[in-house]
């Protein structure tokens, strides 16, 4: 049995730079030392992102994974075939926007039959998304609808700071009604298992508050913490798991990004990207939690305004892969 796991490389919407990164990172060394990647995408689309790159490579389909071997300067893809030759860079595409839906679809397939051990996708344009009928807020949302996933969760990491998300696509005043101390617990305890599943034995996690200064005992707010927050947390303690809070949000993030905590729980959104986004972009890597097949992703978007011109950072999607690669592995 192979000792590298395989890990499908969703193309992601093919007017931006997925196919760029997917190259890059096919093509990555230290990727290839961990993974054996196998792109589900466009062929021709492939070689053309190869073009804008100005990188040789030779862009081999094949039907199943297994037929994916070692090597050197080739890429395996799973070719649907489902985007025109004169798709334009950098433009919204309904066509393109299907056919993103379409690789993320036979991915999941892949990896529910085993066939994979894990996903790593590129980005996609929800708008594009939208157009073509899929009614996804994003990845996250689709793959749990595809596996069958009631609950999952948006996991961040990057070198500094690790952030798992209570609601994530949803607007402020509705996550602040959305929240509860029994979601709170399950995104803790789904956090908790995924670091122990890379490795860290005893997680040390910090949840923030709501409110600014936690509520600054009832000053802001209107006891949200007290409601939603510490009952959660009061449990997640008897069962032996790490957690501390509720923090003021500021303080949780100057924290762990010095090392005191190895995940922050964010409440809602912008709450956990802002810090995240500011410590570096172009290392972050998505991760869904609580799914039943491993999946990563970059943390950036489709950058329509560079696709095609070669320009695009590939280091969060060599990093994503890797990642993939290592949670498979356990």
């Amino acid at each position: 049995m192979n000792s590298r796991p395989t890990v499908a490389v969703t193309m992601g919407d093919g007017a931006g730079v997925g196919p760029e990164i997917c190259v890059a990172a096919c093509l990555d060394p230290t990727v290839l030392a961990v993974a054996r990647p196998v792109v589900i995408g466009d062929a021709a689309r492939l070689e053309r992102a190869a073009e804008a790159l100005s990188t040789e490579v030779a862009i081999r389909t094949i039907d199943s994974p297994s037929e994916a071997g070692d090597c050197p300067g080739v890429i395996h893809v799973i070719d649907l075939d489902l985007l025109p030759a004169d798709l334009p860079w950098g433009e919204l595409s309904t066509v393109a926007g299907d056919a993103a839906f379409r690789y993320i679809e036979r991915a999941s397939e892949l990896a529910m039959s085993s066939d994979v051990q894990a996903i790593c996708t590129a980005p996609l344009n929800k708008e594009a998304l939208h157009s073509a009928g899929h009614q996804y807020p994003g990845h996250t949302e689709m793959l749990a609808s595809l596996t069958g996933t009631k609950e999952v969760s948006m996991m961040l990491s990057s070198p500094k700071l690790r952030v798992i998300h209570v609601t994530t696509h949803i607007g402020l005043i509705d996550a602040v009604a959305r929240i509860e101390p029994g979601l709170v617990e399950r995104t803790v305890r789904r956090g908790n298992e995924a670091l122990v599943r890379a490795g860290i034995e005893h997680p040390h996690i910090g949840v923030c508050a709501i409110n600014p200064h936690a509520g600054e005992n009832g000053l802001f707010g209107y006891g949200e913490e007290e409601e939603k927050i510490i009952p959660a947390i009061s449990a997640l303690q008897n069962d032996g798991i790490d957690a501390a809070g509720p923090l003021p949000a500021d303080t949780a993030f100057f924290l762990a990004g010095r090392g005191d905590y190895d995940l922050i729980v964010a409440m809602y959104h912008d709450q956990g990207h802002g810090p995240i986004k500011v410590l570096g972009i172009e290392a972050g890597v998505n991760i869904t939690v609580g799914l039943p097949v491993i999946r990563t992703s970059v943390d950036h978007g489709t950058a329509f305004d560079i696709a095609g011109t070669g320009k695009v950072d590939t280091a969060s999607m060599s990093e994503a892969m890797r990642q993939a690669a290592a949670l498979a592995a356990v």
